[in-house]
């Protein structure tokens, strides 16, 4: 803790407001925030309102509510839609996001240190990591709220109301496993290593070296912290009932994949200008590795050791989780929120230093902030220019769509995967683009005519076949797709394909590459010949050619899909 009693401005409650709010900045002006799977939840969002009013969704999708560790903004909107619409209640819904993240950063920050350290405004920024950018949004609102129940946690262990606390966290531990179980677990961990050095402190003895007295120093702490956590027990009977349910699908797989575990903390800060992201990256640890080096700088004990079990926990986690991919990535910003929120100087640095290191904090999160506001900024004209398609495309219509994808995956995504998505949300049409995993969300796709055309990733198309992906060729997708089951194709920023393709599609809208075609059913598709298909070719290669057409940056750190 800083010396002095005095507060000074970045320890202050109004600082903490103004934080909170700044947080929401980059999110005010999209009409829909640019998150990569958020168009499609969106569409989820209008068959759970719509589905027993509208017949023709219920022959292309089955609705079923479940009681599932993955609902969070799926009931968060039922109140916001009734009092804002569906859109906007989800803009408010996403806005409270970031806000949420960093008052928690903030919060646990107060009770861990007794004030807010200068360091702790360099973990602010990490409340637009590249999970957020993704759009996991269910699980990205249960971090928020597992980051505020945390430090509500910390808050009343220190004040002594333990018996309070544990009646506290059995609806709040439920709360947030509904919302998403990656939250719930997390908080756990966090909980329990917090637990473990306030009981190791209360029971060692301090007269020995802690080699001689294992017993009281660890071994007895470790049990009494699984007690007090016991309170936050309750979702792990739901998860067993959940996955337990024979209904239930997704695989758990690819472990210890140390190259995308690597990758996920080089990119944490990924969005769309690549040097000032990495730049980013550099500037946290550099900021942790002077942390260990300064001798006026020091750790927390107590988050010191929860950044390690996270670390633990990272390390251990698959990829892929019960079907839901990028698991290991997502906890990647928090662990190390925790390890920059665990620094503190040491009693007897001056406060002219502490105030350059907020001003810097500061400055670095203004800096982030501004840059996600430009992007944004950016993300949403796209998304303007693409939806003016659905202004020609009829209530109820069978929609596939393919959206343009690359085997390098740039560092700026479009972030227009799932904007088909958009199409179900605004005019009730069919969409390729939704996932159809039983048990991991209460959507699932029943349209058979469809055939392989059904749900996701079919949506997504490349020039050639890309290695290790399940994304077909554009000509592949045009000449296979069933054309007796739908009557609208939509290329969105589509890879160049051979025209003939189009043999059969009547365009109704075009703006550049991205298409809006009516399908002629009396007219036969075109036949996939051998020789229409680019001959597949090593990842290591088609990143070259990438490069060498000025296509892709010489960085090869395109991440594994």
């Amino acid at each position: 803790m800083e010396q002095g009693d005095r507060l000074h401005w970045w320890q202050t409650r109004w600082f903490v407001l103004f934080a909170t709010l700044v947080a929401m900045v980059p999110l005010l002006w999209p009409e829909i925030p640019p998150l990569v799977d958020l168009p499609g939840h969106m569409g989820r969002y209008r068959v759970q309102f719509t589905y027993d009013s509208v017949p023709w969704l219920r022959e292309w999708y089955d609705f079923r509510w479940q009681l599932m560790g993955n609902l969070g903004v799926d009931l968060a909107i039922i109140p916001m839609a009734k009092l804002f619409g569906l859109e906007l209640g989800v803009k408010l819904i996403v806005l409270t996001i970031p806000a949420m993240t960093v008052a928690g950063f903030l919060f646990i920050a107060r009770e861990v240190h007794g004030r807010i350290p200068a360091t702790a405004l360099f973990a602010l920024p990490l409340a637009y990591a590249f999970p957020f950018h993704f759009g996991f949004v269910n699980f990205a609102f249960s971090m928020g709220l597992a980051m505020l129940a945390f430090g509500l946690w910390l808050r009343l262990g220190r004040l002594g109301k333990f018996r309070l606390r544990a009646i506290l966290f059995v609806p709040i531990s439920v709360l947030i496993w509904v919302a998403h179980t990656f939250g719930w677990g997390v908080l756990g961990v966090l909980a329990f290593s917090a637990e473990l050095i306030r009981q190791h402190d209360l029971r060692r003895n301090r007269a020995l070296p802690w080699y001689q007295d294992l017993k009281n120093g660890w071994i007895a702490p470790f049990f009494f912290a699984g007690i007090q956590c016991l309170s936050m027990a309750l979702p792990a009977v739901l998860m067993v009932l959940w996955r337990g349910g024979e209904h239930v699908s997704g695989q758990t797989f690819d472990w210890f994949n140390w190259r995308a575990k690597t990758l996920w903390v080089t990119q944490v800060f990924r969005d769309r200008w690549q040097l000032f992201d990495l730049a980013s990256v550099g500037v946290i640890f550099l900021l942790m590795l002077r942390a260990i080096r300064d001798p006026n700088i020091q750790y927390s004990r107590n988050l010191g050791l929860s950044a390690l079990f996270l670390l633990l926990v990272y390390i251990l986690l698959p990829r892929v989780v019960f079907g839901s991919a990028y698991a290991d990535m997502r906890l990647v910003p928090f662990l190390i929120a925790i390890a920059i929120l665990a620094i503190r100087p040491k009693p007897g640095l001056s406060m002219r230093g502490a105030a350059v290191v907020a001003a810097l904090g500061l400055a670095f999160f203004l800096g982030r902030i501004g840059a996600t506001t430009a992007s944004f900024y950016l993300y949403d004209k796209a998304y303007d220019r693409e939806l003016k398609a659905l202004e020609h495309l009829p209530v109820g219509a069978r929609l596939v769509s393919f959206v343009g994808e690359t085997c390098y995956n740039e560092w700026a995504m479009t972030r227009l995967q799932h904007v088909p998505g958009l199409a179900l949300e605004r005019r009730l049409a069919y969409t390729n683009d939704q996932w159809s995993m039983p048990g991991g969300q209460l959507l699932t796709v029943r349209y058979r005519a469809a055939k392989r055309f059904a749900h996701d990733p079919s949506e997504l198309v490349t020039n050639v076949q890309c290695p290790r992906e399940w994304w077909r060729p554009i000509a592949r997708s045009l000449a296979l797709f069933p054309r007796d089951a739908f009557d609208y194709v939509w290329l969105i920023r589509p890879p160049a394909f051979d025209k003939r393709y189009e043999q059969g599609l009547i365009p109704v809208w075009r703006d550049g590459p991205s298409v809006l075609y009516r399908v002629d059913h009396d007219v036969p598709g075109p036949e996939l010949n051998p020789g229409d298909l680019p001959i597949p070719r090593p990842e290591a290669v088609l990143i070259r050619e990438a490069e060498a057409a000025g296509e892709l940056p010489g960085n090869g750190t395109a991440p594994p899909s």
